[in-house]
């Protein structure tokens, strides 16, 4: 009987301890969390909650007039061309990024991985563009692709073509294509990186297999690198989507949105409408409908390519 008893009281004392340390345990963590939350509700919480308040208002942003007015901003957008076309603008260079810099990537990870001597340089090469900020990078092509002096009418010409030759960025027909060309140059080197890790992760035998059965180099991309490339490929769609669904520094600095409204995205639209035309509220309600649009597509192309993953 004592026995028994003696067991039972070590038994709930050491179920106390154990109570006792989750309860420290978990005290502890809350003191490390604390800074933490307190940052993120500062910087993302807070702003997300006021630009969801000021979108249903008609504020200008200098101000302190504040004015209700319902879902007048957001009929607003619904009805504007304005708007429509920037949309439509925005979703052509989403999709054409997002497959350019996913196939460009994929391409320089193969090539970065073949090579046998110098990789390192190669890798440096081809990743060099991505450290450059956007604004840099606008600069850049700015002069590249400037119809007098650039780099590009140039080189028509020196090559025989210079019935090529044509104002990249201030013809409405290139500068869209302008705009995606200089931006998949900045960031497949990004993309390749990643690409390059999932490359390396593959087994060798099982190209090495391939190859002595006779397949050739396409069909051992098409068969096992690329299907093993479908962690990769979810992450790098991923970002590429969000990232050019986004896209402000290229606009701003090589198009400014022009000519007319040719290269105008909704990234774009919300910074002219809010700091330009002083119409923050109404330029709040397009960064909100901007949110959805990113959260509601980021979602379903998840979804779609885990998906593949899973199937693969």
């Amino acid at each position: 009987m004592d026995h028994t008893t003696s067991y039972l009281s070590g038994s709930k004392a050491r179920a106390a301890n154990a109570v006792k340390k989750k309860r420290k345990w978990a005290s502890h963590t809350l003191i490390f969390l604390i800074p933490s939350l307190a940052l993120y509700t500062l910087f993302v919480i807070a702003p997300t909650l006021s630009s969801a308040y000021l979108s249903f208002t008609s504020w200008d942003g200098v101000s302190d007039h504040i004015r209700f007015i319902g879902f007048d901003n957001f009929t607003e957008i619904w009805n504007s061309e304005r708007v429509r076309n920037a949309l439509k603008n925005t979703l052509i260079l989403t999709l054409v990024l997002v497959v350019l810099e996913n196939v460009v990537a994929i391409a320089l990870a193969i090539i970065v991985d073949q090579v046998r001597w110098a990789r390192n340089l190669f890798r440096s090469v081809f990743y060099f563009p991505v450290l450059l900020s956007g604004i840099v990078m606008g600069f850049v092509w700015t002069i590249i692709l400037n119809y007098n002096f650039g780099v590009l009418n140039q080189l028509l010409d020196t090559i025989g073509l210079g019935s090529m030759k044509a104002d990249w960025l201030g013809s409405p027909k290139f500068a869209l294509v302008s705009i995606i060309l200089s931006t998949v140059w900045k960031q497949a080197g990004y993309y390749m990186i990643i690409y390059l890790a999932g490359l390396q992760g593959i087994p060798q035998e099982m190209n090495e297999a391939a190859a002595t059965a006779g397949a050739y180099r396409w069909q051992q991309f098409r068969n096992i690198t690329f299907p093993m490339l479908a962690g990769s490929l979810t992450v790098c769609s991923v970002l590429s989507m969000i990232s050019s669904l986004k896209i402000f520094d290229q606009i701003a600095v090589m198009t400014d949105g022009g000519p007319g409204f040719a290269t105008e995205t909704l990234t774009y639209i919300v910074y002219k409408v809010g700091f330009g035309e002083l119409r923050q509220g109404f330029g709040t309600a397009m960064a909100m409908v901007l949110f959805l649009i990113i959260l509601v597509i980021t979602v379903v192309q998840v979804k779609l390519l885990r998906k593949r993953e899973v199937q693969l």
